[in-house]
C-alpha cells in the first residue's frame, strides 16, 4: 500500500492527478489593495476555483515583477501591509479553510530583516505550506532553502528558458512542492510564450524531476490557461488579476464598488479554462 502525502500540497497535487485535471494557481499582492478588500477575496478564491494560492509578500523593489505587480507591492505597502500581517491573514484563512495550499512569494530582504528562524517558525505556524523567494539562487541554500525545508516547509524552486543543461537538475535536486517554470525571460505581466516552446520546456524539466510543474509568466486569459493546462499540472495567473484589482480602483487607490467580484469571477473563467483540458496531459511526476 503506497502512503499517502503528507503535505498539503502533495495532497493538492495528487488529488487533481486523480481527477485527471491540471490546477489553477492565482496569485495575489497581500494587502493590495487595502486589508479589507484584499482579505475578501482572499477567502473567495477557492470557492471561485483556485487550487493553490499564492501570496505575494509586499516588497518596495520587486526587481523580477513587471509594472502591475510592482504597483499592487506599493499601494499595499501605503494601505499599512507588512510581513507580520501578511502572516496574520494566512493563519485567518486557516481556521475556515484546512484544505487549500497556500504558498508565501516574494523576496528575500523582508524575512531576513524579519529574522530567518522566526519567520519560518511563524509561518510554518500560521499555516503557509510553501516559499518562493526568487532572489535566493541555490549557491546560497543555507540562507533559507535548506533551513526552509527543516522547518516543515516546501521550497519552490524557479526554473526559466535560459537555465542551462548542467545547472538545472541542480536547481531541481533543491526543489519541493512544486517546479515553477518562468515561461519567459524578463518580468512578469509583459508577453507570453509560445505553446510549443513551453511544452519543449516542460518535456526538458521532466527528464530531471518526478515533481509536478506549473507553469506561469503570460497567462491572462482561459484559453491560454487551457492550453497551459494541457502541458503542465498548473497554470499560474497573477498579472491578469492584479489587473481587474488596479482597473477597480479610484483615482485614489481605493476599492470600487463590486472590485472583488470582478476578481473572483475572472478567476472562475480561468479554472473553468483549466478544467475544460482534463486529461490529456500524460503527467509523469509521482506523488510524494
Amino acid at each position: 500500500m503506497s502512503r499517502a502525502p503528507h503535505t498539503r500540497l502533495a495532497r493538492r497535487f495528487a488529488a487533481l492527478r486523480t481527477e485527471g485535471r491540471a490546477g489553477l494557481v492565482t496569485f495575489l499582492t497581500a494587502g493590495d489593495p487595502d486589508a479589507k478588500t484584499a482579505w475578501k477575496i482572499l477567502k473567495g478564491l477557492p470557492g471561485a476555483g483556485a487550487d493553490v494560492i499564492e501570496i505575494g509578500m509586499p516588497f518596495s523593489d520587486p526587481m523580477a515583477d513587471g509594472p502591475a505587480i510592482q504597483a499592487s507591492s506599493l499601494r499595499a505597502l501605503k494601505a499599512g501591509q507588512t510581513l507580520k500581517k501578511t502572516i496574520g491573514v494566512v493563519a485567518r484563512f486557516r481556521k475556515a479553510d484546512r484544505d487549500t495550499p497556500i504558498v508565501l512569494m516574494g523576496y528575500f530582504n523582508p524575512i531576513y530583516s524579519y529574522g530567518v528562524a522566526k519567520f519560518l517558525k511563524d509561518a510554518r505556524a500560521a499555516g503557509v505550506d510553501g516559499l518562493i523567494v526568487v532572489d535566493t539562487p541555490i549557491e546560497e541554500e543555507d540562507e533559507l532553502c535548506g533551513p526552509a525545508r527543516a522547518a516543515g516547509l516546501d521550497f519552490i524552486q524557479l526554473v526559466a528558458p535560459t537555465t542551462g543543461e548542467a545547472r538545472l537538475p541542480k536547481v531541481l535536486a533543491r526543489a519541493s512542492g512544486f517546479v515553477y517554470y518562468v515561461s519567459i525571460t524578463g518580468i512578469t505581466g509583459t508577453r507570453s510564450a509560445a505553446v510549443s516552446d513551453v511544452a519543449g520546456a516542460v518535456r526538458r524539466i521532466r527528464r530531471h524531476t518526478h515533481l509536478p510543474i506549473a507553469v506561469g509568466f503570460g497567462i491572462r486569459t482561459p484559453k491560454q490557461a487551457a492550453e497551459i493546462a494541457r502541458i503542465a499540472e498548473a497554470a499560474v495567473v497573477g498579472s491578469a488579476l492584479i489587473n481587474v484589482i488596479a482597473d477597480g480602483l479610484d483615482k485614489s487607490d481605493k476599492a470600487k464598488k463590486g472590485l472583488g467580484p470582478r476578481v473572483l469571477g475572472l478567476v472562475t473563467r480561468l479554472a473553468r479554462g483549466v478544467r475544460s483540458a482534463k486529461s490529456g496531459r500524460g503527467a509523469k511526476w509521482k506523488a510524494a
